[in-house]
């Protein structure tokens, strides 16, 4: 004869648990990729201002995933602090590229 014996495992609070980790690391990495996007193209043009650059990093990362204005903004950030980019002095909404 066989005996069945029931293991309850909470299943769904792991999961869910994973879920958030591999959330959180793709949202990470998707950082990560659209800062090199910026810095790509930024090498490329020198000078730009922040309409142009938001629609070449959105053209060239939508055959990866769609990113959203919020977070190149947050990226833009980053990069200015880390001293990759600068605003240039009396336009506001133009980024130069620092070697």
């Amino acid at each position: 004869k066989r005996a069945k014996v029931n293991i309850k495992i909470p299943v769904r609070a792991q999961r869910d648990a994973e879920n958030k980790d591999t959330h959180a690391a793709v949202a990470e990495d998707r950082k990560l990729q659209i800062q090199a996007a910026i810095v790509r193209i930024m090498k490329m043009r020198k000078t730009l201002q922040h309409g142009a650059l938001m629609s070449e990093v959105i053209t060239q990362l939508q055959t990866r995933f769609k990113p959203r204005v919020a977070i190149i903004k947050k990226c833009i950030d980053i990069l200015i602090e880390k001293e990759y980019l600068e605003r240039v002095d009396g336009q506001k909404d133009m980024y130069s590229y620092v070697a």
